[in-house]
């Protein structure tokens, strides 16, 4: 988590542009752990309220988001 723990080191610089790209960045990062976790729980037969619930969002939010995966 190196990766992680950098970007989230220069989300904090003094100077915007390191740290929207930094911001940016994590997003990215975020969305992408995001989609393995729900994958894995999908897989292991969770419902999507169950996601939902752990994800603090709807089930129909998490459904239409990654539904389709």
């Amino acid at each position: 988590m190196s990766e992680a723990t950098d970007l989230a080191t220069r989300a904090g610089d003094r100077d915007p542009r390191v740290g929207l790209r930094a911001v940016a960045a994590l997003r990215r990062l975020l969305e992408r752990l995001e989609s393995v976790q729900v994958r894995s729980a999908r897989h292991q037969g969770w419902s999507w309220q169950e996601i939902a619930t752990e994800l603090g969002v709807s089930r129909q939010a998490v459904h239409k988001k990654y539904g389709r995966h």
